[in-house]
């Protein structure tokens, strides 16, 4: 692996004469077995990011962001290394219990919950995480016995994208540091309602760890609570000249700043989404064509894989930067080049620039850190049937998620 880019791939890679194999499986032949593009995971490398994660947090609670990878194999390697699991809609509860978590293990979060949801996780006995007002209404309506802490929106600014800051004073997500002693008050009242604490999450992809210390501040001021679930974010490296911090210093960070601010016995609890996942993950595209175009600028070599946008949309969202190797020739270096999808919009370009030695059509590129938010936004936009999931372990490939079939994309018509 080129040192520059160590820390980009899963932590079960090699590479041997330029040859890259994932969790002991050479990569170009994954694309012969299964197809491309493909989703491919190391499950070791997930285990390994949630056992680092439950030795750094001891006794407290580290509960998996399921949106950022939610498949039913993903989510059954974290149930038995003992994590617990939150879900934004019923479908992600659903498949929680699929993987097999019990309903005391799985919190339902989400500013837009029906009644249907929070019915369906109040029966199993998951904690709810009361956004509004009108989620309290619908469980009053309800009447179920149901275990709930409340998110407060801290009005804490990180340095982030705008489109995943959640903890400032605009946010859609939770009640306002003034909102939130009233609902403290409604749910200390209501008979059906058992408030365990108070819960924040200030947003993703964060390297400072200076946000969360003012959040736990913001509050701590709201009174005192036997539990405090203290959100997630911790930032990857998508590119090799970016460093977040380690695991430890992460959590430590956290867990120092609550124990002051809180006080000691709490119930703590944080939920990490990509920084479980993402580097667990690559995907691996075919090189369908390559473009020069010379511009008054400059020369923009265009490499088209059969992908892009539809099972790759962080790009297009928000700026996502990637990087690309050719997996028989990694390490080789080369030139510059721009790596777009196969969709009918210009938009569609999964990396602005990378480097990549004399690419052609048939070769099989990787773009590693993928295992975040990428198979749960695919989509099939011009009618391309979303990709397989195959995990790989010990030199064997297992095919975890089927690839669609152009079947599939009508199989809902009626």
């Amino acid at each position: 692996m080129p040192a520059t880019a160590t820390h980009l791939y899963p932590r079960a890679s090699s590479v041997a004469d330029g040859r890259l194999s994932i969790g002991g499986c050479d990569a170009a032949e994954l694309v012969r077995e299964f197809g491309s593009p493909l989703y491919v995971v190391a499950e070791d490398d997930l285990r390994a990011r949630a056992r680092e994660f439950r030795a750094a947090m001891g006794d407290d609670e580290v509960i998996f962001a399921s949106k950022a990878f939610p498949c039913t194999a993903v989510l059954r390697v974290f149930e038995q290394e003992g994590l617990s699991v939150d879900v934004a809609s019923g479908g992600e509860l659903a498949l929680a219990r699929r993987a097999g978590f019990p309903g005391d293990r799985i919190l339902l979060h989400g500013n837009a919950k029906s009644v249907r949801e929070l019915g369906a996780a109040a029966d199993i006995g998951a904690r709810i995480v009361v956004d509004n007002f009108d989620d309290i209404d619908k469980l009053d309506a309800l009447g179920k016995p149901a275990k709930v802490l409340i998110r407060v929106t801290p009005g804490v600014a990180a340095d982030t994208h705008a489109a995943i800051l959640t903890g400032h004073a605009g946010s859609k997500f939770g009640f306002s540091l003034a909102q939130a002693p009233h609902a403290i008050e409604r749910l200390r009242s209501a008979p059906w309602a058992d408030l365990l604490g108070l819960h924040m999450h200030i947003g993703s992809q964060l390297f400072d760890l200076e946000p969360w210390r003012l959040a736990v501040e913001a509050i701590a001021t709201l009174g005192d609570f036997g539990a405090y679930d203290l959100g997630g974010g911790l930032a990857v490296a998508y590119t090799p000249d970016r460093h977040p911090p380690s695991v430890d210093e992460y959590v430590s960070s956290m867990l120092a700043s609550a124990r002051e601010l809180l006080g000691p016995g709490k119930r703590l609890s944080i939920e990490p989404g990509r920084a479980l996942t993402a580097t667990a993950g690559v995907t691996l595209y075919t090189v369908e064509s390559v473009k020069d175009v010379d511009l008054p600028d400059g020369n923009v070599r265009f490499v088209a894989v059969d992908g892009g946008m539809s099972d790759n949309l962080r790009p297009m969202l928000y700026d996502a930067p990637y990087l690309a190797d050719l997996v028989d020739r990694v390490g080789a270096g080369g030139t510059p080049c721009t790596v777009v999808g196969k969709h009918c919009e210009s938009g569609d370009v999964l990396i602005r620039e990378t480097t990549l030695p004399d690419p052609r059509p048939g070769d099989v590129l990787v773009t590693p850190v993928t295992g975040a938010y990428v198979y749960a936004m695919a989509n099939n936009y011009n009618g391309v049937p979303r990709p397989p999931v195959v995990f790989c372990k010990d030199g064997d490939a297992r095919l975890v998620v089927r690839r669609e079939t152009f079947e599939d994309l009508h199989g809902r018509d009626v």
